[in-house]
């Protein structure tokens, strides 16, 4: 009898303290300076239980705690009051600003609202910034209103009849500025955000489809977004049939 009391008195004894031990918690967050927009590297964060952590360069800190414990803040030789740990409401996300004002190399942004420009409004200020050569028309002859409130011919019309080296250079720039208008336009359509979302080609066999695939401007600018997305079906089945018959070679 005096054997087993000797072996079960430590036990209960261990057992008593253990469940009397403070429970363990890790209290971690971020320290900000007064603005709350900077955050503040270098801050000691020391609790009453003996251990004490530094925040990085983000500010950020994780100190072990129990929940018996204290903790302070220390910043340029000044400290903050103490926390108690049992009155934290959220120990995992502690963030306090410090009366001070330090000027961070990493600050947290406001929202951002970014808007993305359509290809409609690109186009628009393409042709307004190339108006004049979007509107060039090859010139002819033409008749103006003369100060008397007689008519005559338009006499800018007549010289320009002439300028044959600068008709024929607006006119291939009008053409060019054409083409890039349409190639843009087809981008847009066959990107490759909307080729990967209807095919889910990644990688090298999407860079390929995009080269074997490119439809014309004209079947882009016809097709509805139906027939467009069926177009884009019906070409990933053929290129995967074609890729599986090389593969097997």
């Amino acid at each position: 009898m005096r054997l087993t009391l000797k072996i079960l008195l430590p036990a209960c004894c261990f057992i008593g303290a253990s469940y009397f031990s403070p429970a363990q918690i890790n209290l971690s967050g971020t320290v900000f300076d007064s603005t709350k927009s900077n955050m503040i590297d270098g801050v000691r964060v020391v609790s009453t239980g003996g251990l004490f952590s530094i925040t990085d360069s983000l500010g950020r800190y994780s100190l072990p705690v129990n929940d018996k414990d204290s903790v302070t803040f220390i910043y340029s030789n000044k400290t903050t009051q103490k926390f108690i740990v049992k009155d934290i409401p959220d120990p995992a996300h502690f963030n306090i600003s410090l009366h001070v004002r330090v000027k961070g190399k990493y600050t947290l942004l406001k929202e951002v609202v970014v808007r993305t420009r359509s290809y409609r409004q690109d186009s628009l200020e393409n042709r307004m910034d190339y108006a004049d050569i979007f509107n060039f028309q090859k010139p002819g002859l033409s008749t103006s209103i003369l100060p008397g409130g007689g008519v005559g011919a338009n006499l800018d019309e007549l010289i320009n009849i002439f300028r044959f080296k600068r008709n024929k250079r607006l006119k291939a720039f009008q053409t060019r500025l054409e083409q890039q208008e349409e190639e843009k336009y087809v981008n847009y359509r066959f990107s490759k955000y909307v080729v990967r979302r209807i095919t889910q080609l990644q990688g090298a066999d999407l860079d390929n489809f995009m080269i074997l695939y490119r439809p014309s401007y004209e079947f882009v600018v016809a097709a509805s977004e139906q027939e467009f997305d069926q177009y884009l079906l019906n070409c990933s089945y053929s290129y995967k049939h074609a890729a599986g018959a090389l593969n097997k070679q």
